[in-house]
C-alpha cells in the first residue's frame, strides 16, 4: 500500500489538471439547469422526470470521466514514455497498474460527490416548486442511486484498464469500453427478448440465444446499478440487494483488475 498511495495521488492530481474534467463538469451543470426548464414543461410526472434527469446527468458525466480522463491517464504514461521512469523504481507492473486504478477511482469519487451535490440541490429546488409531485420521493434512495452509479463506474474503469493492458492505442481501449458499457446496460432486455421471441412476434436462432446467454454471464450486468425508477417512486430496495450489488461490483472489479495485471506483466512497450 505504501507504494500504491503515491501513484494513486499522482494520478489523482494529473486527473484534476486535465482540462476535459472542466468541460464534462460544465456539461453536467447545463443538464441540471435544463432540468428546471424540462420539469416545468412536462406538466405531470414532474418528480419522476426531475429525478431521471438529475441521476442521468451524474451517471452520464461519470461515464465521460472514465472515457475521456480515466483512459488517458494511463495512455499518457505510455505515450510520453514516463512509464519507464516509474517502472525503473522498485515497483512492479501490477503495483503500478493498481495504483493508477486507485487514483482514477479517487478522482471519480470526488467528482461524482460534487456533481451529486449539485444534482441534489436541483432536485430540492424543483421539489420546492412542485411539492405535489414529490409525495413518494425518497432522499435515501436518491443517495443510494448516486452510490450505485459510483460502483458501476468503478467496474467500467476496471474494464478500461483490462482493455488498456492488451491494446496498443487508447482509441481502441475507448471503443472496447463503450461497447462493453452498451452491452452491460442492455443485457437484461436482450436476454429476455431472445429467450421469449414469440412475445414480440419474431424468430431467433438457437445460436443467437446461446451467444446472448454466454454474453450475459461474461459481461457485467450494469442494469443492476440503475435504480432511477425506484428512487423516483420511493420504492423500497431490500438490504440484501444493496449488499449483493456492492459484493458484485467489488468481486467483478477485482477479477478484472487481476486479469489486467496478469496481462500487463507480459505487455511489451514500444
Amino acid at each position: 500500500m505504501q507504494l500504491l498511495l503515491p501513484i494513486a495521488l499522482i494520478t489523482f492530481k494529473e486527473g484534476i489538471r486535465n482540462r476535459s474534467i472542466y468541460g464534462i463538469s460544465l456539461l453536467a451543470l447545463l443538464m441540471l439547469l435544463a432540468n428546471f426548464i424540462i420539469s416545468d414543461m412536462v406538466g405531470q410526472e414532474v418528480g419522476k422526470v426531475a429525478v431521471d434527469i438529475a441521476l442521468s446527468a451524474v451517471s452520464f458525466s461519470g461515464l465521460l470521466l472514465v472515457l475521456f480522463v480515466g483512459i488517458n491517464l494511463l495512455a499518457k504514461d505510455l505515450d510520453r514514455k514516463t512509464i519507464y521512469m516509474v517502472l525503473a523504481k522498485p515497483i512492479s507492473r501490477s503495483q503500478y497498474l493498481i495504483g493508477k486504478y486507485f487514483g482514477v477511482i479517487l478522482l471519480l469519487t470526488v467528482c461524482l460527490c460534487i456533481l451529486s451535490c449539485f444534482a441534489a440541490v436541483s432536485l430540492l429546488l424543483i421539489k420546492f416548486g412542485h411539492p405535489a409531485y414529490f409525495q413518494r420521493f425518497s432522499w435515501p434512495l436518491v443517495g443510494l442511486s448516486f452510490f450505485f452509479t459510483t460502483l458501476m463506474l468503478m467496474l467500467v474503469s476496471a474494464l478500461s484498464f483490462l482493455f488498456a493492458s492488451f491494446t496498443s492505442t487508447s482509441f481502441l481501449t475507448f471503443i472496447l469500453t463503450i461497447i462493453s458499457y452498451i452491452i452491460g446496460m442492455s443485457l437484461n432486455d436482450v436476454k429476455a427478448l431472445v429467450e421469449a421471441p414469440q412475445a414480440v412476434g419474431i424468430t431467433v436462432s438457437p445460436v443467437t440465444v446461446k451467444v446472448v446467454q454466454a454474453a450475459y454471464y461474461i459481461f457485467p450486468n450494469l442494469s443492476f446499478f440503475d435504480i432511477k425508477i425506484q428512487a423516483a417512486h420511493g420504492l423500497s430496495i431490500p438490504a440484501s440487494y444493496v449488499f449483493g450489488i456492492v459484493a458484485y461490483s467489488i468481486i467483478y472489479s477485482a477479477i478484472v483488475m487481476t486479469l489486467a495485471c496478469l496481462i500487463f506483466r507480459k505487455k511489451e512497450f514500444p
